[in-house]
Order: structure tokens, then sequence, then C-alpha cells
């Protein structure tokens, strides 16, 4: 399946094709009034840890270090990807961010890691891989009701 994400300052006009608008940064944009942003949710699990963002604003830390430190955080958590998902599951999902140049900030990153889960998500759900256990049902043979030994049990012969 195919998913639309896109990436965009805070401060851009919202528009039609939006759809949900997520803010993923750990810090309220300055000068921004909640109800002017026309935001679906302030999402702040799935964005860098503070110290992780400090770093790297400051150049400690080089774009392919920063990537591989992200996404480390992520994955001890997987379950944080998981309403960005549903949003994204609904249609159009753009990630919101108070960087000036949003492709240069930590939204790549976290659209890319996105699109793998769904992407694994939809795989391991397809017609062939069962989802649940009700899925098994007519995989499973009833017992016997007319077999008096399979019925007892261990401590019943006492």
């Amino acid at each position: 399946m195919s998913y639309t994400i896109a990436l965009k300052r805070i401060y851009q006009a919202a528009e039609e094709s939006d759809g949900a608008r997520v803010l993923v940064d750990r810090l309220w944009p300055r000068g921004k009034r909640r109800e002017s942003l026309q935001l679906t949710d302030w999402y702040r699990d799935a964005s860098p840890s503070n110290a992780l963002r400090r770093a790297w604003h400051q150049g400690e830390l080089n774009d392919a270090v920063f990537g591989h430190r992200y996404r480390w955080e992520v994955e001890d958590d997987p379950d944080v990807l998981l309403p960005l998902m549903r949003w994204a599951r609904e249609g159009t999902l753009t990630l919101l961010t108070a960087s000036r140049e949003p492709q240069r900030s930590h939204l790549p990153y976290l659209r890319d890691m996105l699109l793998k889960a769904l992407e694994t998500d939809d795989r391991e759900a397809d017609d062939r891989t069962p989802a649940s256990s009700p899925c098994y049902a007519d995989q499973v043979t009833p017992p016997d009701t007319h077999d008096n030994a399979s019925s007892e049990t261990p401590n019943s012969r006492d």
C-alpha cells in the first residue's frame, strides 16, 4: 500500500491537502498559539530526546550519527510510531516542525522509519499470515465428546 507523508514547517499555512497535521517537536514553536495552527496533535514522543537534539544542533554529531542514534531511540520503544501509523493509514499525514529546513531536520528520518514500519506491518498482516488466534479456528479439530477417557483429568481418577 502507498502512504503519503509530507514534511512541512509549522509556520507555513495549513492546507486542505495536509490531512492530519502533527507537530513532532519536543519544544513548542515560538510565537504560535495552538488555535492558529490547525493541529491534529502535538506528538512529542516521536521526536528525538533533548540530549540528542541538542548535540545535533550544536554540531557535536554529524547527520549519519544522529540518524543512527535517533533510530535506536525509536527502536527502544517501537510503539511510539503507532499513533503516526494510524494517521498515515487514514490518509495524508503531514509531519510538522519549527525547524527552518524540514528536509534537514529529524522529519526525514522519522518519515523513513514510519514508512518502513508501515511496510513491515502490511507485509505481516497479508492474507497468508494469520493475524490473530481466530484465524486458526478452521485448523482446530473439536475434541470427541463421546470419548469418556478424554474427559478425565489426571486427578479425577482418584
